[in-house]
């Protein structure tokens, strides 16, 4: 033990201790509840997909330090997704990089573009490794907060005049995420296309975490970097996890121009220098999917959003049903709750069901604190059991 009054701990990461998703993932094995908590699925994805990392674990390929930036299939087979769908050109060897997961590319991103003092935009609520890698580059995080809206159907938006004047000289970067993980909000083609102005006029670079681009239910995904003046000021951000259900393997990756690439590139090569060899050569096979692999996917999550949002609607809970992602989000005060925390904690021996409270994603707690999230990326049985779990509590 040392010595020094000193806390062992940086300073900038005292804020973030144990994260929300181990406390009730623990919650959920002590009491045997249905985990809707954490965002990983309960089944493997594509077979052919699991085959081809076997294959390349068999021929050796990628058991020794793949190169740096990622093997030439994998950034190859990034290049061509992103052209295909979107009509964005990258070149895989200079405007391509794997990353251990979007976590890391996240990471390295802003320890790459952030110099300490400067002020990085976020959206509100926002997945927690957000305002821990802004932390530790050293920047101030600004939180622009998604407000609930109930017209027209649940769902919460963004006030494109709170973000203009959450701008100051002392921004450098604006953090989107969409579509938006908690509240499964898409941003519209009309919302990009001010952000895009607005990143264009203040001269400021724009990170965008796109991993749930395959799941949008209504609407479209539009990437920010297809905007007027926006390819050479923003990083895109991708991942495998979400889109072929094998959140493990943490293969990630970042497309961007090429002096943003190689900013990135010098900080992610201190973080895991490389990573996931024999699971790049699978990714970039499952990049090489059909068309209806991706269509099927999004349908099988769509029924799967329909089946627990009526069953949480039938239980009492205020369901804001998403446009994106594979996460609901609900308000709790019609059941009369108004705490999320003392909720989530209390469920799983009271439901047996875990759930993650969203106030964990707020820099204003008192936003959040109505608001519970539940995950639906489950099979149909555990999502037709958790819904009635639920049901049989709250509707006594």
């Amino acid at each position: 033990m040392t010595s020094s009054s000193r806390p062992l701990l940086n300073r900038r990461l005292t804020e973030f201790g144990t994260t929300i998703f181990a406390e009730m993932s623990a919650l959920a094995l002590q009491t045997g509840a249905i985990n809707l908590g954490q965002g990983f699925p309960d089944t493997d994805g594509p077979e052919e997909v699991r085959e081809a990392a076997v294959r390349a674990l068999r021929d050796g390929r990628g058991n020794q330090y793949p190169p740096g930036p990622g093997i030439p299939e994998l950034r190859t087979a990034i290049a061509a997704h992103q052209e295909r769908r979107y009509a964005l050109a990258y070149d895989p060897d200079t405007e391509v990089l794997v990353t251990a997961g979007a976590t890391e590319a996240i990471a390295a991103a802003l320890l790459a573009l952030v110099e300490p003092g400067d002020e990085v935009i976020a959206l509100e609520p926002y997945y927690d490794s957000y305002a821990a890698s802004i932390a530790m580059a050293g920047g101030t995080r600004v939180p622009v907060t998604l407000r609930p809206h109930v017209d027209g159907g649940a769902s919460f938006r963004l006030d494109l005049d709170e973000l203009r004047a959450a701008v100051t000289d002392r921004t450098r970067l604006l953090l989107l995420n969409t579509p938006h993980n908690p509240t499964g909000t898409v941003l519209t083609r009309a919302e990009l296309a001010a952000i895009a102005e607005l990143a264009v006029e203040r001269d400021l670079l724009v990170v965008t975490d796109e991993v749930y681009e395959h799941l949008v239910f209504d609407g479209e995904h539009v990437p920010l970097a297809t905007f007027p003046g926006m390819r050479e000021r923003t990083v895109t951000i991708g991942s495998a996890g979400k889109t072929f259900s094998f959140t493990g393997w943490k293969v990630g990756w970042v497309t961007a121009a090429p002096p943003l690439v190689t900013a990135v590139r010098s900080a992610k090569q201190f973080l895991t220098y490389v990573s996931a060899g024999p699971f790049q050569y699978a990714v970039a096979e499952a990049l090489r999917l059909p068309d209806s692999y991706f269509e099927e996917f999004r349908a099988d999550m769509r029924a799967k959003r329909e089946l627990l949002a009526d069953g949480l609607e039938q239980a009492g809970f205020q369901v804001f049903r998403p446009a994106g992602t594979y996460f609901i989000t609900t308000d709790i005060r019609p059941l009369g709750e108004t705490d999320g925390f003392t909720f989530c904690r209390a469920l799983p021996e009271r439901a047996g069901v875990v759930a993650i409270p969203n106030a964990v994603f707020y820099d204003h707690r008192d936003e959040g604190a109505p608001f519970v999230r539940f995950a639906f990326c489950k099979r149909t049985g555990v999502l037709e059991e958790a819904a009635e779990r639920l049901r049989k509590v709250f509707t006594r």
